[in-house]
């Protein structure tokens, strides 16, 4: 693996799962396989989950992990080819990336959309130039469309919760959209689509008020409805995220409370397993009923954070044959 920006840079994405599996049955297998090997990590933006597993995981292949928050620690910088940096920029990337590159043996980089022009968010010009410049493979650990290491924790915490009950039997999955206080990115509802439609081992469903559909470059594959309800009917597990619109870029126009998911609505389902990247906004997003109750898998999902991240560093770094 050369890098890891999305779904497209996995060959085989049950053989990446059984990685992290095996990774999770036994940390420490390949803990010299990153010996003398240095990850740094770049932040745009604000992190929790993403920063402590992706360091974890780091670790416990032997690789020195480095922490750098851009924005509060660094210089302003400039992403613009050509660009008169005459403004509140003070570095261009093209500088800064080659630097990384003689640091680090990995970058990995979170950005964030603006939500103000779809153009610019959907060009990922941010992660592009990176992966230009740096000479060195590069890590999504969020991009302004997509949340690679995130989609490969979900297909992991499926794979772990389904017992089929026959041999023909796909899994029902539902993403449903969730009200929120205020317009979200794309990037999680994308790259589960995304990722769900490239597994092709699910009846994948997506659900939504009017005026929130997503890009069909990611979701076409899935069956979408605005009716929560039809959805919901005998689903095996239900993914809960926000986002805002994507046709008209970045709004929020429906915030219904009556899309939050509560256990009147799972007895729809199949007793399905309920799951969110977190961090979640709890009784606007999701009741405490279901994340307090015994079909919510969000704790587990965060923890096999460090499973993903340590399966695609360990592809990264493993000597080419």
């Amino acid at each position: 693996m050369k890098q890891f920006i999305s779904v497209q840079d996995v060959t085989n994405i049950d053989a990446l799962v059984q990685k992290a599996l095996g990774y999770k049955a036994d940390r420490f297998k390949d803990r010299t396989l990153g010996a003398n090997k240095r990850i740094g990590c770049l932040f745009l933006n604000p992190s929790m989950r993403t920063r402590l597993s992706t360091q974890v995981a780091a670790q416990n292949l032997g690789m020195e992990c480095i922490i750098f928050n851009v924005g509060s620690e660094g210089w302003a910088l400039e992403f613009e080819e050509e660009a008169i940096m005459s403004g509140n920029t003070v570095e261009h990337v093209k500088d800064a990336a080659p630097i990384m590159g003689k640091y680090f043996d990995i970058l990995a980089i979170r950005t964030f959309p603006s939500l103000k022009n779809k153009e610019d968010d959907y060009s990922e010009l941010y992660i592009k130039q990176f992966i230009k410049y740096a000479g060195i493979p590069v890590v999504s650990l969020e991009s302004a469309t997509l949340h690679p290491l995130q989609s490969l924790t979900d297909i992991i915490t499926i794979t772990e919760n389904y017992k089929p009950q026959t041999a023909n039997r796909k899994p029902k999955i539902v993403l449903t959209w969730a009200p929120h206080i205020k317009p979200l990115p794309q990037c999680v509802a994308n790259s589960f689509a995304q990722w769900i439609n490239a597994w092709g081992k699910a009846d994948f469903v997506i659900t939504h008020p009017e005026d929130y559909e997503l890009n069909e470059e990611f979701t076409k594959g899935a069956t979408v409805t605005l009716d929560q309800d039809e959805a919901l009917k005998d689903a095996d597990f239900v993914y809960v995220k926000n986002w805002s619109t994507f046709n008209d870029y970045g709004r929020m126009y429906c915030n219904d409370p009556e899309w939050m998911l509560t256990n009147e609505k799972l007895k729809l389902t199949n007793n399905a397993k309920i799951m969110h990247c977190l961090p979640v906004r709890r009784n606007v997003e999701l009741s405490d009923e279901i994340l307090d109750g015994p079909n919510s898998l969000v704790t587990q999902e965060a923890a096999n954070r460090v499973w993903a991240a340590q399966a695609v560093l360990s592809e990264i770094l493993k000597p080419a044959l």
